[in-house]
């Protein structure tokens, strides 16, 4: 089950990426903020698969909520993929 959730996780973070390029006028700022945010999210579920959780891996829920936030205006499509995201790390406790 963990795993099906973590490709899941994995697939739809390679989607979000695929919008982000197919969009024009993206702000650099908000891109490396994903970049970073994608990168947390891989070391997250690397320390989870390893039973390694600690208190920081907990709040990139959050902050992918708050970077749908900064999407929202420009890119919609992007900033509900976010979202969404954002769901998926909460039910699975990250």
């Amino acid at each position: 089950m963990q795993t099906d959730n973590d490709d899941n996780l994995k697939a739809h973070l390679r989607s979000l990426h695929r919008h982000l390029q197919e969009t024009a006028d993206v702000d650099p700022e908000l891109e490396t903020l994903l970049r970073q945010l994608d990168g947390d999210i891989d070391r997250a579920l690397a320390r989870r698969a390893e039973s390694e959780l600690d208190l920081n891996t907990y709040g990139l829920s959050s902050r992918t909520q708050e970077l749908a936030a900064r999407f929202n205006a420009n890119h919609p499509t992007v900033s509900a993929g976010l979202r969404q995201l954002g769901n998926m790390l909460s039910n699975m406790g990250i």
